[in-house]
């Protein structure tokens, strides 16, 4: 049996990641620049009520794809074209191009489904800026796919593709660090996810002291007056300190109160970065529900929110 032969099954599998891994890079590349595009061109038509959260998790997922799967198509496709220079006869191997074929098939097919993305999103009014910057990075990632293997299918000079190759490895890295400028380093999103816990804590803390006081007429003493055995509520605590939040009555004429938590970082002025954005007024939600036209933006260290009942908008229920 023939070298070629016996490395036939070897060669199959590894086009067959090859194609998987491209089509994952190309939809991670796409996911990470669109992204991008949406958060520094933001649509007024389209992105009023989106803030920076709304984009991290598409941003991390595109990151994780980029970072993973691109070293397996990068050392797929070295090892497969050093491969083909060590056994020049493998290029007239049918098997060999139809497998480039499909790669390249199933590149366009992912490719065609982000520009009919873009152009949806143009067709609804989307800013034409965004819709350039998109399209751009779709003629980039197909020209790219495309020229890289029909220069193989080609036969076309081993070094310049080397070069290439490289500059598709500059890109990708820019596209993976310009993520990490955008969401940040994974200390600072872990900080951040504390705070927005600590944030949602103190709303749920607040809505049961509204309930509290439209049944009773008057706040609670202590936090762990609101809790309740028959609806399962419990205060919740910081979630890396496992301390209580602080709840100060203010005395006065007005129904006033604080509650304070230690917040790991700070966001005041940041208005993208946490749901806060002006909302119509909402009536009064049961127990344990959102008000999302609150303001918790915060300090970094101890802060404290200030809240006043108006007993007109929270009347006793009786």
């Amino acid at each position: 049996m023939s070298e070629v032969s016996k490395n036939m099954p070897r060669d199959t599998f590894l086009y067959l990641l090859a194609i998987i891994t491209l089509v994952v890079v190309a939809v991670g590349f796409g996911m990470a620049v669109f992204n991008y595009i949406d958060f520094y061109f933001p649509d007024p038509a389209t992105d009023y009520y989106r803030t920076v959260s709304s984009y991290e998790s598409s941003i991390r997922q595109a990151m994780a794809m980029l970072i993973v799967v691109f070293p397996v198509f990068l050392w797929v496709s070295r090892f497969l074209r050093n491969d083909v220079g060590f056994h020049p006869e493998k290029r007239e191997l049918k098997i060999r191009k139809w497998l480039l074929y499909l790669t390249l098939f199933a590149a366009a097919l992912v490719i065609i489904g982000d520009f009919v993305t873009v152009v949806n999103n143009f067709l609804t009014g989307e800013l034409t800026t965004r819709f350039i910057l998109k399209a751009l990075t779709i003629f980039f990632i197909s020209g790219s796919a495309f020229y890289y293997y029909l220069a193989q299918l080609r036969e076309k000079t081993v070094k310049w593709l080397d070069v290439f190759s490289w500059i598709i490895v500059a890109v990708v890295i820019l596209a993976v660090g310009w993520g990490f400028a955008v969401i940040g380093s994974p200390f600072q999103q872990r900080d951040k996810r504390l705070d927005e816990r600590r944030a949602q804590d103190l709303q749920t803390i607040q809505s049961n002291i509204v309930y509290y006081w439209e049944r009773k007429e008057s706040l609670p003493l202590i936090l762990s007056d609101l809790e309740d055995p028959i609806s399962g509520f419990m205060v919740p605590s910081d979630p890396q300190t496992r301390e209580k939040y602080e709840y100060i009555i203010i005395k006065g004429a007005d129904i006033k109160f604080q509650l304070c938590a230690v917040f790991s970082r700070s966001d005041i002025g940041k208005v993208g970065d946490s749901n806060t954005m002006p909302k119509p007024a909402e009536p009064a939600v049961p127990r344990g529900g959102y008000y999302a036209y609150d303001n918790w933006q915060h300090e970094a260290g101890r802060y404290c929110f200030d809240r006043m009942i108006d007993p007109e908008l929270y009347p006793k229920i009786k």
